[in-house]
């Protein structure tokens, strides 16, 4: 069975007004990744909520802009996708997860999580996708995960997006949509 995982899609990450903001790129996935989800959805599959949660004094801070501090707007999932993780939160299949690193599955139980729902396969797709999304990729592949990547669910503040699908490809067999 194959999961879906969602990097990042938080208001600093997305918004206009975001603290580290991808932008309208990042804008532009939103609806291709909310009928995604609502298609894992239709279909009971896991669908994770992977965000970034940082302390308001982490030192994240000293490399990047800060953005999504625990609690805040910022880290709150961006427009419509917040919109269907509110009305859908309580449903088994529909996941949360805190993260405090680049990859998803650095320090988290998302591995268990998978493993125990049967999961073999993930689909990840969110910002950016030259660093989280693609340590996300490192993660699952690191602990025994295919996994493919949607272009049309990656955006970037970068001119490296394709390069990095490129590189998911050729280091860890990625499947490239």
């Amino acid at each position: 069975m194959d999961a879906l995982i969602i990097v990042d899609m938080s208001n600093d990450f997305v918004d206009d007004k975001g603290g580290l903001t991808a932008g309208k790129p990042a804008q532009d996935i939103v609806d291709d990744m909310l009928q995604t989800i609502k298609r894992y959805d239709k279909e009971n599959k896991i669908i994770v909520f992977a965000m970034d949660t940082h302390e308001e004094n982490d030192k994240h801070f000293e490399l990047w802009a800060k953005h999504n501090v625990k609690g805040t707007w910022g880290q709150k999932l961006y427009g419509k996708l917040g919109e269907w993780y509110e009305e859908n939160k309580d449903k088994e299949n529909v996941i949360w997860l805190d993260k405090s690193e680049y990859d998803a599955f650095y320090k988290t139980d998302l591995t268990d999580i998978l493993k125990k729902n049967e999961v073999d396969e993930v689909l990840i797709g969110g910002v950016c996708t030259d660093i989280c999304v693609f340590n996300t990729v490192y993660g699952a592949y690191k602990e025994g995960f295919k996994t493919k990547v949607d272009k049309k669910l990656c955006a970037t503040f970068t001119d490296n997006g394709e390069i990095f699908l490129n590189q998911m490809n050729a280091i860890y067999k990625t499947t490239i949509i």
